[in-house]
């Protein structure tokens, strides 16, 4: 059987509006850190994105509740850490309650390190992680999205290639399906696909 071919055809369901809003998932789960006023804070962000390469530009969308946006918009600086599948539920607890509420680092043990470039954690569980000067923000719908230059980054050489892809025969990054799920990615369906080659057919 081809790689991403249905064997069955299914009827797909069309709908006005986006609905769930999950049909874009999964998406890797990442602990979006900060330090302001003498505290650090984390929050769980499954949205986000890079934006642009020169310069580095890393995108979160953060709901304006969020204590985390309070802290980012007030320190000029947040962090944005990758986690692997084992801490699936880290990724769960920091994002099932507010820092408002109490210290987050505290309460479940998170080990930081030093970071390089700014004041912002970083967690000692991510496999890669970005220290990001924030540029710009503005607000769409109910999130704002939240835009920063990455400064440094940090990532644990052994776990990606060569070319610094994400080796996934040492790490399963935390997917986020939605609706509380968390999965990894299948290992035996990597594909490299030549964009030059393929282009041409």
């Amino acid at each position: 059987m081809m790689l991403g071919k249905r064997e069955v055809s299914m009827a797909k369901v069309s709908q006005a509006g986006a609905g769930k809003y999950s049909h874009h998932y999964p998406r890797v789960a990442a602990i979006v850190t900060v330090h302001a006023g003498g505290k650090d804070n984390c929050m769980t962000a499954a949205w986000h994105s890079s934006i642009s390469v020169n310069p580095p530009l890393f995108g979160v969308s953060i709901a304006p509740k969020r204590f985390t946006l309070e802290l980012i918009l007030e320190a000029k600086e947040f962090g944005v850490n990758f986690m692997p599948i084992e801490k699936a539920e880290l990724v769960a607890s920091v994002g099932g309650i507010s820092g408002r509420e109490g210290d987050k680092f505290q309460r479940w043990g998170i080990e930081k390190e030093k970071p390089l470039k700014t004041s912002v954690p970083i967690l000692k569980d991510a496999y890669a992680c970005y220290e990001c000067r924030l540029v710009d923000h503005k607000t769409y719908g109910d999130h704002v999205w939240v835009v920063g230059e990455i400064l440094a980054s940090h990532f644990e050489r052994e776990l990606f290639t060569g070319e610094q892809a994400l080796n996934l025969e040492r790490v399963s990054p935390a997917l986020y399906l939605g609706a509380e799920l968390y999965t990894i990615p299948a290992k035996d369906t990597i594909r490299h696909l030549d964009r030059k080659v393929y282009g041409k057919r």
